[in-house]
């Protein structure tokens, strides 16, 4: 078995030839197109093309894969045994609490009460609970009271605001009257920024159960995330050592960790949209009715939350003879759930299952 891991132009040891800028790779479409074409290089120089071929990716990497399965399919007839989506992103819609976007405060609060729950936040009578049975309420709630409630907006009775405030502090650990102020809508940065104010703390976006120290506690939201600087030396130090001590490979060249591409990443294909990939991934699976798709997710991660990707999955309009072509497991972890002991063991044990399937 070969593990091929890919650093898109731009990133790690990846650089641009000479003769071409990096801005000509650092796109939605353009970056497909370069990492599909290294995909099929490496099949054909390797005569592996009738090796069994999985692709995994996490966050943004979701995101490329699922295009990726989709492009290798469609332009080269490369069609993949299976896709491990890590912490998905497939629907932008979901993520992104602009003016006027619903979802994402639907979605995130399952991610908000499973934070408050570790941070021993919520009301007794969830606090004692066991978090999988706590997370069947949190999406019981959103789906029967929450959701009604945002699309009724401003003409939901002051009484009905009331109680649906007090019933979401008792779940998610902010105070009802901060609730009422936020007029029930809690972005994430607002969130990290409340749930540990009394304690001059913040909590993680990657993942909910790290702490972060910001200069005061009257913000509006956190200076920095602590779920990502508290491991980014950790795993600078592991993998430049590897490289360079155990695998023997010595270059000046700098290994790009840097997560700053977004802001010039260019979207051209999708301007004045979400990006979506629902349909990409429907396409795709019709046309190769063998694709599994694996979909993991961490119950503390507010970059991507857990009912987000339930509610993309649950959307795909995916005919009913290749719905057992798509799993779904859970870890008691954030964005990264191998950073979590318990949860790296039951993800070896759940790939174990996926490639054996």
């Amino acid at each position: 078995t070969d593990l091929v891991f890919i650093d898109p132009v731009g990133t790690g040891y990846s650089r641009a030839t000479k003769g071409s800028k990096p801005l000509e790779f650092w796109g939605w479409k353009k970056d497909i197109e370069s990492v599909a074409e290294f995909i099929r290089l490496y099949v054909t120089r390797n005569k592996r093309w009738g090796s069994p071929k999985y692709i995994a990716g996490e966050s943004y990497g979701t995101t490329r894969a699922t295009g990726l399965a989709d492009y290798l399919s469609d332009k080269h007839g490369m069609y993949l045994n299976g896709i491990m989506l890590i912490s998905t992103a497939l629907d932008f819609s979901t993520l992104d609490f602009y003016a006027g976007n619903e979802l994402p405060y639907l979605l995130f609060f399952p991610s908000y009460v499973a934070t408050a729950w570790f941070h021993k936040k919520c009301a007794p009578e969830y606090q004692k609970m066991k978090l999988e049975k706590l997370m069947e309420i949190a999406r019981e709630f959103v789906l029967k009271e929450y959701l009604p409630a945002l699309f009724v907006g401003d003409k939901l009775p002051a009484e009905q605001r009331k109680v649906l405030a007090e019933k979401m502090s008792r779940l998610c650990g902010l105070s009802a009257e901060y609730l009422l102020q936020a007029d029930l809508r809690v972005t994430l940065p607002r969130f990290s920024k409340e749930l540990l104010r009394d304690q001059r703390r913040t909590v993680g976006r990657f993942d909910g159960r790290f702490l972060g120290i910001d200069r005061d506690a009257a913000g509006e939201q956190p200076e920095d995330d602590p779920s990502s600087y508290e491991i980014t030396g950790t795993f600078a130090m592991a993998l430049n050592d590897y490289l360079n001590r155990e695998l023997g490979y010595e270059t000046d060249l700098e290994y790009v960790i840097s997560n700053e591409l977004w802001k010039v990443w260019d979207y051209k294909e999708h301007q004045n949209q979400y990006l979506q990939l629902e349909e990409n991934l429907r396409k795709t699976m019709v046309r190769n009715k063998f694709m599994k798709v694996w979909v993991l997710n961490g119950y503390y991660d507010m970059a991507t939350p857990f009912f987000a990707a339930e509610y993309v999955f649950d959307h795909l309009q995916l005919d009913e003879t290749l719905r057992n072509n798509l799993t779904m497991t859970y870890y008691e972890a954030g964005h990264m759930m191998y950073l979590h002991k318990k949860s790296l063991i039951k993800f070896r044990k759940d790939a174990e299952k996926f490639y054996a399937g």
